[in-house]
């Protein structure tokens, strides 16, 4: 298949595929014309780095899997390389997780004493509440 073709069964461009060429990730095929041809093979490869950076991997990590279909394995999963980096983006996100809890345990703890310092009688207003609600008003206005 030619290049137009394989992008968009892949769901890509044309300019992807000839950067992702030019990394050495895709190797194009060329007829006596110079065209660039595909096969199914190609297609996969794509696929594979496709779903891995919708999962967050950088291009240059799906790089042992794209080496591990290429050596005729039947996932690109199925290498020791491709394994390492699997382990190596779940401590990153780990890592990353527990980033996130740390910041929702201090807004949360914020919270709480932003509540704990609110009098006990009708809720106070501000300045800033009453400019939202002018302005939510203005907005309904126009609809």
């Amino acid at each position: 298949m030619r290049i137009g073709e394989l992008a968009e069964r892949a769901g890509t461009t044309t300019r992807t595929l000839r950067y992702y060429e030019s990394r050495g990730l895709l190797t194009a095929r060329r007829t006596e014309q110079g065209h660039r041809t595909y096969d199914e093979a190609d297609l996969r490869l794509l696929q594979q780095i496709r779903t891995l950076q919708d999962f967050g991997f950088e291009l240059e990590e799906t790089r042992p899997f794209v080496d591990c279909l290429r050596a005729g394995h039947p996932a690109g999963d199925s290498c020791p390389a491709s394994i390492a980096v699997y382990r190596r983006k779940v401590a990153e996100l780990d890592g990353l997780i527990e980033q996130l809890r740390a910041v929702r345990a201090q807004v949360g703890a914020q919270l709480l004493r932003a509540e704990a310092e609110l009098p006990h009688g009708p809720e106070p207003r501000c300045e800033l509440d009453a400019q939202w609600e002018t302005e939510t008003e203005t907005e309904r206005g126009r609809e």
